[in-house]
């Protein structure tokens, strides 16, 4: 049985070019980057290197990147040390974030650290901007952080960052923004875009698992989370994932060299597979915006319950076919989606999530479509025979 992969918004593949850049500081460069020898001066060289590709392709300095173990880590240390850093008495979020995200303003929230105020939603998950406007009015002046991821994970619904950057700017809010979902499939001039804070996770992108970064802007002025030695500018203690630094740099670097052509390529794929779905299997519906302004990576689709549905996962994955009821984040977990329950409390069905990358073809999604219909039982409409 040949295997078809369609679970790109839990990771990626890594792409044989990254892997090439990572081996020789698997075997050869080696040393510890904090060692003042030549063994640590070449594998620091490398990490500087890297930072300065990253900062490059995002418009902003290398002091602006600090790299971490993954998104959750840079989540967290975006949201705590906002609090005890930067005197952040408000958190302003949704119910739609990622757990590294919801969890963490729900911790500080309980703990009294901070008041969280969760944001109102409309249905497709994109934020209701009169109420953050309301929110941001309403807390003014007393230390407020406001965190809304770019693209939502599991629905693919994506924010307009500008506009509510710049709506942040006006009420003196900092603005934090869990760009995993869209870093390496959206370009990024942070220059401009107004954000204070975002992170990233390199397996989003063919990159390698367990690395990531925060990008904090000039003079927000946070303060380690992380203590125990001065690496990372003393912004994170610990001996630094060096092939893990390299092979972001250069999964970055791959994205972006070729980043029109893969959009197009993706979107098809996508559109294609929308398409087919609206056409040839009755009742299906797609969760959150799947429309030209979505995540084009991901699209979200709810099964009606015909008793077929609930085992629907399940079956795929029997067929060959890799792909998610929500978030794969939560590994083991089989309760349901969070996201599902805060927009939809009252669907009924099975829901699929469908993540593409740019080693999908357009053979694995009809290949998809056909096994859906398959299992779901659908057939072919009947055509009358033709009259001698």
């Amino acid at each position: 049985m040949t295997k078809i992969y369609l679970d790109n918004a839990a990771t990626t593949p890594l792409d044989p070019e990254v892997f090439d850049a990572m081996v020789p500081y698997m075997k050869e460069h080696f040393g510890n980057p904090s060692a003042i020898h030549g063994f640590g001066r070449r594998t620091r060289a490398a990490i500087e290197q890297a930072r300065r590709s990253v900062a490059a392709l995002l418009n902003c300095t290398p002091g602006e990147i600090i790299f971490t173990s993954g998104g959750t880590e840079a989540d967290n240390m975006a949201l705590e040390c906002s609090v005890r850093d930067l005197g952040v008495k408000h958190i302003i979020s949704s119910r739609i974030e990622h757990h590294a995200v919801e969890l963490t303003a729900e911790a500080l929230g309980h703990h009294g650290d901070a008041q969280v105020h969760w944001l109102r939603l409309h249905p497709d998950g994109q934020p209701d901007m009169a109420h953050l406007e309301e929110l941001l009015k309403a807390t003014q002046g007393q230390g407020v952080l406001v965190s809304l991821m770019h693209a939502n994970n599991e629905l693919g619904t994506r924010i307009d960052l500008n506009a509510i950057g710049s709506l942040c700017r006006r009420y003196g809010a900092l603005f934090h923004s869990d760009t995993v979902q869209t870093m390496g499939h959206y370009r990024f001039d942070l220059a401009t875009l107004p954000v204070d804070l975002i992170t990233c996770a390199a397996h989003k992108f063919h990159g390698p698992k367990g690395i990531g970064f925060l990008y904090m802007r000039n003079g927000v002025g946070l303060k380690p989370m992380i203590l125990g030695g001065s690496q990372e500018r003393n912004m994170r203690a610990g001996t630094e994932n060096l092939y893990g630094i390299v092979g972001l740099a250069k999964a970055m670097e791959v994205a972006y060299h070729d980043l029109d052509g893969h959009i197009r390529h993706v979107s098809g794929l996508k559109q294609h597979m929308k398409q087919r779905l609206q056409t040839e299997i009755p009742g299906v519906n797609f969760n959150g915006d799947s429309g030209p302004d979505s995540l084009y990576t991901v699209l979200s689709v709810n099964f009606p319950e015909d008793g077929k549905s609930e085992m629907l996962l399940y079956n795929m994955d029997i067929e060959g076919v890799a792909c998610s009821g929500g978030s794969a984040c939560s590994s083991g977990s089989n309760k349901g989606s969070h996201v599902m329950a805060a927009l939809y409390p009252d669907q009924t069905g099975a829901n699929i999530r469908f993540s593409f990358s740019r080693f999908t073809t357009k053979e694995e999604v009809d290949r998809t479509v056909d096994i859906l219909k398959r299992v779901l039982g659908v057939t072919a409409p009947k055509v009358a025979a033709a009259k001698a």
